[in-house]
Formats: structure tokens, C-alpha cells, sequence
């Protein structure tokens, strides 16, 4: 049995919410984690299998990715940051982050990256659906998932602010660490 002295945190939400910023802004205020970007991550360790033309996106082995990142996940510390989390086993997991967003100002924020409409109407319907809350609660633990709104600096600052606190009290409520086996 091996145990962690930091916890594993899944940043996850519709593309154009802010899980990249949270977790970039997180980790620059937590120097001792680890920020894994998914999209990237599965990039640089040929984890991509194939490319969906109609969502314009690679498509990711995910078997071939969780193998990689697990000897990661034992160790602890890790920020994952992706539009997705039910993949990631519920052992490895301590908190997980649901990145919402008003949705006008998602459809912004998508229009600006170059998205084309089919990829933005899908992803606002997401968004509207509650389909990532959704499948964090159906996932894992209730008591694990939280759900923050993300519109702007501001909200970004204090999103970070409660996950350092989460961070704090995790700490003192767990000394020796936690161990990577599931309760």
C-alpha cells in the first residue's frame, strides 16, 4: 500500500470555462504540484489515436494515458486539467473541480478562440446541461465535488483562494497522508 502526502485535484468544465487558468494560477500560488494539462500531456506522450473531424479535436488513448499518469497519481500533487474526469480512477482522487460558466460569455470566450460554430453550439449546450456536474457527481464521492463559477479575474482569484483553503484543511486533517487504495 502506498500512501500520498499531497492530494490530486481534477480541474475539469466545459472548454472556455477557465480550467486552464485555474489550474495554472493554483499551482503558481502551490509551487509542490503539478500541473497536468490533458490535451498537452496526451500530445507529448503519443497518447493521441486519431483525430475527430467533426469536434476538430485528437482523439486521446486513455487507457495508454492513465497508465502513464498513474505512477504520477500515487505520488500525489497532481492538478489535472481537462474537459473530462470520470476516466480517472475514484482512488486517485481528492477533490474534484467543476468549472462553470454564463453562458454568453462562454460563447464569447469560444467565438474569440476560433471555434467553429457546430464545436461552440455543443459546447454551450454542455454547459446548459450541466453535463461535466453531472458526470463528477455520478463519478465520485459528493463530498469531493465542488462547483465553482468562473466569469471573470476576480471570480478566478477567489476560485483559487477557496482551492488553497481546501488545500490547508486537507493538510492538517490529513498528517501522515492518504493512502491510494480505495476506502
Amino acid at each position: 500500500m502506498t500512501t500520498r502526502l499531497l492530494p490530486n485535484i481534477i480541474i475539469t468544465g466545459t472548454p472556455g470555462c477557465g480550467k486552464t487558468s485555474h489550474a495554472e494560477e493554483f499551482v503558481s500560488q502551490n509551487p509542490e504540484f503539478t500541473h497536468i494539462n490533458v490535451s498537452v500531456f496526451a500530445k507529448e506522450n503519443g497518447c493521441i489515436e486519431g483525430f475527430d473531424e467533426e469536434r476538430d479535436s485528437g482523439i486521446v488513448n486513455e487507457d495508454k494515458m492513465l497508465d502513464l499518469l498513474e505512477p504520477m497519481a500515487e505520488k500525489g500533487g497532481l492538478v489535472i486539467d481537462w474537459h473530462c474526469c470520470e476516466i480517472f480512477p475514484e482512488r486517485w482522487i481528492d477533490l474534484v473541480v467543476v468549472v462553470r460558466c454564463n453562458n454568453t460569455i462562454l460563447y464569447e470566450r469560444l467565438e474569440k478562440r476560433g471555434y467553429k460554430q457546430n464545436k461552440i453550439t455543443e459546447n454551450v449546450e454542455c454547459e446548459i446541461m450541466q453535463v461535466l456536474l453531472t458526470e463528477a457527481m455520478e463519478n465520485y464521492n459528493k463530498n469531493i465535488v465542488v462547483e465553482l463559477q468562473s466569469e471573470d479575474l476576480e471570480s478566478l482569484d477567489e476560485n483559487v483562494g477557496r482551492i488553497s483553503q481546501w488545500l490547508e484543511n486537507w493538510k492538517e486533517q490529513n498528517p501522515e497522508g492518504v493512502s491510494n487504495e480505495l476506502q
